[in-house]
């Protein structure tokens, strides 16, 4: 059986994608090229790096890369229930129970850890009136 591979073109440069230069997008998900090979030639339309925010690869097309805010969040910026419920100025249980009512924004790690964005406690906070 022939392995054929179909060069579509790149949504930035419009030229075609080699198959060790095809990439996608997780911002737009359009095909661009990112060569992933250092022992072959190719161009870079993208990038990838490593999220913090999730912890895995995410690629970008330079279209996405042009257009995503200045700063992104960084770890600083996510609270696990104790700093939380500290800088609100809260109980552990009641910060749980405000977010299990959905009055806070929250995530649940797979070891059940609740995890809080500085800026949703700083939302309850003024929501409060104590910030």
């Amino acid at each position: 059986m022939t392995d054929t591979f179909r060069a579509d073109p790149c949504s930035i440069c419009a030229e075609p994608v080699e198959r060790h230069t095809e990439s996608y997008c997780n911002g737009c998900g359009r095909l661009f090229h990112l060569n992933q090979r250092e022992d072959l030639p190719g161009r870079d339309c993208g990038t990838v790096s490593l999220s913090e925010a999730h912890l895995a690869l995410e690629f970008l097309c330079n279209a996405c890369l042009e257009a995503a805010p200045a700063a992104s969040p960084t770890l600083d910026a996510v609270l696990d229930l104790s700093e939380a419920a500290q800088a609100a100025g809260m109980s552990e249980p009641e910060l749980a129970q405000a977010a299990a009512a959905g009055s806070v924004p929250h995530r649940r790690t797979a070891g059940g850890s609740l995890l809080f964005e500085r800026e949703a406690i700083e939302g309850l906070l003024r929501a409060r009136g104590r910030a």
